[in-house]
């Protein structure tokens, strides 16, 4: 093992070997070598480690806080049975350095061995899809982790792609065009750098990452900061116990900006990605039980296969690399009026498991919020799953989104409705909204209006005038309280008009 001049210790070895009860370092690959990192800041960002100690320029630093996409980088870890790799663009300036542990980092640099260009980068230049160069990198990346996971995307997937990555030069379509003729110049190569000191057989990249799963949860210590990884939800628990000022980091989407942004300085951080039960993704006869670690992309995922009218609204639902870091939990402790997965959630009927020392309570979504950024969780108590329910017979749940821009924006208004109907009458209808009140929250109001009716023009109309008893929205930069209330208003009267099947249900209508 060799130790290198770089400002923080930083160790390479031309071989994986089984990780040791040392707990004070992290270990990642990176062009097929095993980096071993000590004395990390926990809160140093990935982007920092490569550009200031890795001299690695490629990536970019465009707005510090996973808006621009200059800073994509990939990331794959193993799958959760371990057989194979999962390939993921995340955004590097909010990603903390020890969270790679375990995993392997792909950067721009890598993707060109011996000269030859990927070909991904090969189609940016055949197909001009840069000017100035800035941004370049970043969609690189991006596409790259497209090529690795979809070898025939369609144009909504390749938007999709592309949602968390800004361009002032080209206006995309060069880039897509790229998108669409990388596969062209495919060859089956990996065409990922390889070691500088070649190996007579290289180890498979598989094999490279079960060598650095951990057995035990990982501790780091530099100065007067430390950050702990614990394995299970019993050393969570006692974690926070012996911790209770430590910030809970799941995939730093929000904490991330903490640091970059606001400049704070985080003591003790506490990451939930490694704790079994909080990554758990599983579906019963009645529910989906989602830890509360599991990332956004996979919890969608299994959530549209049971609810597939809310496509549109994860899809809309930030851009890839937050979705691919972000987690659900994260996303619903947060608590913010505008969360658009929240009013979803709410008219399904989830419950979040709440856990506290060894003592745990089920808590209804609809009662979790108790004014701003303010929720029932107690000191020291997480999240540890949220459960929501299958749909029954006959069930609709659908949800829009209100923004000034189709990707990656925060919504004006973010509505859903869950709707059960026996014939023309109402069995059951519930309705949440994001961005008018100061939590997002249920329309009891107009859920009553509704409730034992029959679905008509007439009831839709008594419900829309009781959203105003249910609401007193503000306005700000996004939008007025009138527009607000009208927009959602008409939102409503969307929706049954979707229902009657007078109104296609998405506002994607190319590239399907």
């Amino acid at each position: 093992m060799e130790l290198l001049d770089l400002p923080r210790q930083l160790m390479m070895s031309d071989s994986p070997t089984e990780v040791s009860a040392q707990t004070d370092t992290i270990r990642f690959v990176l062009d097929g070598e095993v980096i071993e990192l000590a004395n990390v800041d926990p809160t140093r960002t990935v982007l920092q480690f490569l550009r200031e100690d890795l001299r690695r320029t490629g990536t970019k630093e465009g707005c510090a806080e996973g808006d621009c996409g200059a800073c994509t980088v990939v990331l794959a870890e193993l799958n959760r049975d371990g057989t194979d790799l999962e390939v993921k663009a995340i955004n590097s300036c909010i990603q903390f350095l020890p969270t790679l542990d375990g995993k392997e980092l792909i950067t721009v640099e890598s993707l060109s061995d011996k000269g030859d260009l990927h070909p991904v980068q090969q189609a940016m230049v055949d197909l001009h899809g840069s000017q100035c160069g800035f941004c370049t990198p970043g969609f690189v990346m991006s596409l790259f982790a497209l090529y690795k996971t979809n070898k025939k995307p369609t144009r909504r997937d390749i938007d999709d792609a592309l949602a968390g990555n800004l361009c002032r030069c080209t206006g995309y379509r060069p880039i897509i065009d790229a998108a669409e003729a990388m596969y062209g110049a495919a060859t089956g190569e990996d065409w990922l750098r390889q070691p500088a000191a070649k190996q007579a057989v290289p180890k498979n990249r598989i094999d490279a990452l079960r060598d650095l799963q951990r057995s035990e949860g990982m501790q780091l210590k530099s100065n007067e900061r430390r950050f702990f990884a614990p394995m299970s939800s019993d050393e969570l628990a006692a974690r926070l116990a012996s911790h209770p000022n430590a910030t809970i980091l799941a995939g730093g989407t929000d904490i991330g900006l903490w640091v970059t942004k606001q400049h704070r300085e985080l003591g003790t951080v506490i990451y939930t990605g490694r704790v079994a039960e909080l990554t758990r993704l599983e579906t019963s006869d009645t529910h989906m039980e989602i830890g509360a670690a599991v990332p956004l992309a996979d919890a969608m995922t299994v959530i549209i296969e049971h609810y597939p009218g809310l496509d549109e609204l994860f899809l809309r639902f930030a851009s890839p690399p937050i979705r691919n870091a972000g987690t659900l939990g994260g996303n619903i402790a947060n608590g913010s009026p505008i969360g658009d997965s929240m009013p979803a959630l709410m008219v399904a009927g989830t419950t979040l498991v709440l856990r506290r020392g060894r003592s745990r309570r089920e808590v209804a979504l609809d009662r979790f919020y108790i004014d701003y950024q303010v929720n029932d969780l107690r000191p020291n108590e997480f999240i540890e799953s949220i459960r929501i329910p299958l749909p029954g017979a006959g069930v609709m749940l659908r949800s829009h989104k209100l923004s000034k821009r189709f990707d990656q924006d925060i919504s004006a208004v973010c509505t859903a409705y869950r709707l059960q109907l026996d014939g023309d009458e109402v069995v059951s209808f519930r309705m949440a909204c994001g961005g008018l009140a100061t939590t997002v929250k249920r329309a009891t109001n107009c859920e009553a209006a509704v409730d034992g009716k029959r679905w008509d023009e007439a009831t839709i109309k008594t419900a829309s005038q009781a959203l105003a008893m249910d609401f007193s929205p503000i306005s700000d930069m996004r939008a007025s309280a009138d527009y607000r209330l009208r927009a959602t208003q008409n939102l409503l009267q969307r929706f049954f008009l979707e229902t009657h099947g007078k109104l296609d249900d998405t506002a994607y209508t190319y590239g399907r």
